[in-house]
């Protein structure tokens, strides 16, 4: 395994984020201009770094698996710019910057959103196509794009988003909460995971530990997401805060309370560095990672 901190796998993808991006005719550039405008607007990059990094804790290769961390990260910011639209949370402001209706319009943004989506299965499938005589690399690669695919669908954020969407100004359950946040954020951190590990070398009880991880580690980062739009800087978060309670959704703040949300927070984090023990230092990046976010939430 490569001792590699999480900045330098996110250098690595920010060095070749739009490389795998489709060749686009210049009639249609205005599609073009506005899937960079938000690709390349800055983010954490967690997705794609959590898949290079498990794919690099699972003995493969770092840059044998940059088409699908880059396509992971097109869709999460097609996401993002959804998101954003009037006709879901009408935010103004995305990583630091106007939100992408607002630079282009609406009916813009809807189809950068749907190019970025498009462009992360045309990414991961070409890369296939290079593998066609090696069925060993392919069935890794298959597996990958299912994770990833899976994550991002109706049995993963699209499900959250509807869900969040239709719990809004009504009382929420607490399963229901689970439900919404393990979907519309934890699938696509447990999709990278598992992309990843698919195209290293994991065997069944270091892809179950991962994806435990995974999970904790997702429902974590909602839950920080959530106690950060009550208390955090929107400066410092690059994004409006006190939004979920003008929208009233559906979040463990407004059903739990800060103090409750924070303890579920450790807990949480607490069951994910667990998850790795085993793994000792290797498993140094994930754990990092993990605690870090539970401070930002404290």
């Amino acid at each position: 395994m490569n001792d590699y901190t999480f900045d330098d796998y996110k250098g690595i993808i920010e060095e070749h984020l739009t490389d795998f991006l489709p060749d686009i005719d210049h009639k249609s550039i205005t599609l073009y201009e506005s899937m960079k405008y938000s690709l390349l607007a800055g983010g954490k990059r967690i997705r794609p770094v959590l898949l290079l990094a498990a794919c690099d804790f699972c003995g493969g290769k770092v840059e044998e698996a940059l088409p699908y961390a880059c396509a992971i990260e097109y869709i999460h910011t097609y996401t993002l710019i959804h998101d954003d639209l009037p006709c879901m949370d009408n935010d103004d402001l995305r990583r630091g910057v106007p939100t992408n209706h607002k630079v282009y319009g609406d009916a813009v943004a809807t189809l950068a959103g749907d190019g970025l989506q498009s462009a992360a299965y045309e990414a991961m499938q070409r890369d296939m196509l290079l593998y066609l005589d090696d069925p060993g690399a392919l069935k890794k690669r298959i597996r990958a794009a299912y994770e990833i695919t899976k994550g991002c669908g109706c049995r993963g954020v699209v499900a959250g988003q509807i869900a969040d969407m239709e719990a809004e100004n009504k009382s929420c359950s607490p399963e229901l909460l689970d439900f919404i946040h393990l979907n519309k954020t934890a699938a696509m951190i447990v999709a990278a995971i598992r992309a990843g590990a698919a195209l290293g070398s994991s065997d069944p009880e270091m892809l179950e530990n991962l994806t435990i991880y995974a999970e904790n580690l997702g429902l974590a980062f909602q839950i920080c997401d959530d106690i950060l739009d009550v208390v955090g800087n929107a400066d410092e978060m690059g994004k409006m805060t006190g939004m979920d309670q003008e929208n009233q959704k559906a979040t463990y703040p407004a059903i739990y309370g800060l103090e409750k949300s924070r303890k579920r927070l450790t807990e949480l984090t607490d069951t994910a560095v667990d998850s790795l023990s085993r793994y000792y230092d290797n498993a140094e990046l994930f754990n990092l990672l993990a605690r870090q976010l539970e401070v930002r939430g404290k």
